[in-house]
């Protein structure tokens, strides 16, 4: 986990004015603040890592569709969500972006993403909506990830059914060898397997694909650190569990982080998070334009991709 260290590497790594795009409480758009909050608490106050969900009582497990049930951050008022403080959200349309900016100010160990992948059908999950645009393969594909890894590191995707061969096969043109993946079974608050929507069998698991290219990053841990497999209670739509985060600084402590299609729910101390959600405030002020200009929002899709089968 992070240390006093990785303040410390962090404060030199990320100083004030931080990075482009980087976005404070009391704007959430334009400052360069290492440290805020949307509440009055103080920062010692602050909880290091993003709160826990609300208690909830238990759900009904004979449920077919137990995502909408999901509590999480999203459902918080933003006024009461205290922002880690020592986190960087960057609010921007990762498609827009200026990413050379970013890479040429900073390298990372490693690199997570949770893709919001142009599903194959036009109701790919069978009654449960999709609360968030989707890209093409073509807009992920052109992400400078490698450039934000020129020296190495680790690079974490999470995949759906559909696209895994396809992640494979990005992975090796982007440079990266794979070297491992993590399953994440699915819990009720019950602690049995929460199972929703699949196209042929019920779904009760996501993966996360792990890629490694160059050098090992410094201070990496060897040997096994966590198990490939996280059993943790399903949160909000797209949320994935504190656990992958805890992994992850596990295996590379004191580590340079960064996430790349973010939201307000994943801020965590000692993390550069990029996303067009990471404030809770709404989109960008670049996609508003776009959207009062033009009724849509930059490389933004919705619905049917092809009409091969999705996850």
């Amino acid at each position: 986990m992070p240390t006093s260290s990785n303040k410390e590497n962090y404060e030199t790594l990320f100083p004030v004015p931080a990075l482009p795009g980087a976005a404070s409480a009391s704007t959430i758009n334009a400052s360069q603040s290492l440290q805020f909050n949307y509440g009055h608490k103080s920062s010692n106050e602050l909880s290091s890592t993003v709160p826990e969900p609300i208690p909830t009582t238990a759900r009904d497990e004979s449920t077919e569709d137990q995502d909408k049930d999901a509590v999480s951050i999203c459902h918080i008022d933003p006024s009461e969500w205290q922002v880690p403080p020592h986190c960087i959200p960057i609010h921007a349309n990762v498609t827009t972006y200026d990413w050379k900016q970013l890479y040429e100010r900073a390298q990372f160990d490693v690199v997570m993403m949770d893709p919001p992948w142009q599903l194959a059908t036009s109701n790919p999950t069978r009654g449960v909506s999709l609360g968030y645009s989707q890209l093409t393969d073509h807009d992920i594909a052109n992400l400078p990830v490698p450039m934000l890894q020129q020296r190495g590191g680790f690079l974490f995707v999470w995949v759906i059914n559909a696209k895994y061969k396809w992640t494979l096969d990005l992975f090796e043109t982007w440079g990266y060898d794979i070297v491992d993946e993590i399953v994440w079974v699915k819990m009720t608050v019950n602690r049995r397997m929460a199972k929703s929507h699949g196209y042929y069998l019920q779904h009760a698991k996501e993966v996360c694909l792990v890629g490694k290219k160059g050098a090992d990053p410094p201070g990496m841990q060897s040997g096994g650190v966590c198990s490939d497999v996280i059993f943790s209670e399903r949160r909000g739509q797209s949320q994935k569990p504190e656990e992958i985060y805890q992994l992850i600084e596990e295996l590379v402590p004191n580590g340079r982080y960064l996430e790349v299609f973010a939201r307000k729910n994943n801020l965590r101390n000692y993390w550069v998070s990029v996303g067009n959600e990471v404030t809770g405030t709404g989109l960008p002020e670049e996609d508003m334009d776009a959207l009062r200009e033009r009724a849509t929002i930059p490389n933004a899709v919705y619905g049917r991709a092809t009409t091969s089968r999705a996850n």
